[in-house]
């Protein structure tokens, strides 16, 4: 199953209720590019850096060493636990702006497919239905107001002790909207086969039990 979607539309927290009721193992495809783009963070990279071949080249090299486990909550580069730092505002911004590259994009493909073993994966990002998974027997694409997902994420950040600023947040969101929506590689857009969903008036809970239910209808269908 692949649940894609804009930033904070909540389809992380969705994916993993969802994987844990199934039984089945769940991706956070979105976890891959922001290691690498703390990486590029650590190595100096400005936010404003603008992209040369060489730094592609760098961008996928990065992506094809990742030595990443995880382990519960804890997300381990080398084994340190970064589930934290990936979870920063700028390590996002970061991850928005590199994943424009399509040799970073290549370079993350197979490990990314890699996970769908076992009985079963959801797996949830940006074009996980569209490029990652165009087989995956379910497809979603969530998605709630830029407003309503400004809300969540600031509520997020306050709830593990970072600071937030609502104005501030709001513009980011729809800048990282609007690179994701046009970049040329794998843009932000529903599979044609996917189902739309509008969480925006939804609970977390409510959102999940509507999955469900669609991936059982949908199960009886095949």
């Amino acid at each position: 199953m692949c649940i894609d979607g804009p930033t904070a539309s909540g389809k992380g927290a969705v994916a993993k209720l969802v994987s844990e009721a199934l039984g089945f193992a769940y991706l956070d495809s979105g976890v891959l590019y922001r290691l690498v783009a703390l990486q590029a963070l650590r190595a100096g990279w400005a936010d404003d850096r603008l992209l040369s071949e060489n730094d592609e080249l760098q961008l996928a090299q990065w992506a094809a060493e990742l030595d990443v486990r995880f382990d519960g909550e804890q997300v381990l580069l080398n084994s340190e636990n970064v589930a934290l730092d990936i979870r920063e505002e700028r390590v996002g911004n970061m991850a928005s702006k590199i994943a424009v590259s399509a040799t970073l994009r290549s370079a993350l493909l197979e490990r990314q497919r890699a996970f769908a073993q076992g009985a079963g994966l959801v797996a949830d990002g940006r074009d996980m239905g569209s490029v990652v998974f165009p087989d995956a027997p379910l497809k979603i694409f969530l998605q709630a107001s830029a407003e309503v997902r400004a809300e969540r994420r600031y509520k997020q950040l306050i709830a593990k002790g970072f600071s937030a600023n609502m104005v501030d947040l709001l513009q980011d969101l729809n800048e990282r909207d609007a690179r994701d929506a046009n970049r040329t590689q794998a843009p932000l857009k529903p599979a044609q086969d996917a189902y739309i969903l509008d969480s925006s008036d939804l609970t977390l809970l409510e959102t999940v039990d509507v999955v469900l239910k669609m991936y059982a209808q949908q199960v009886g269908n095949i």
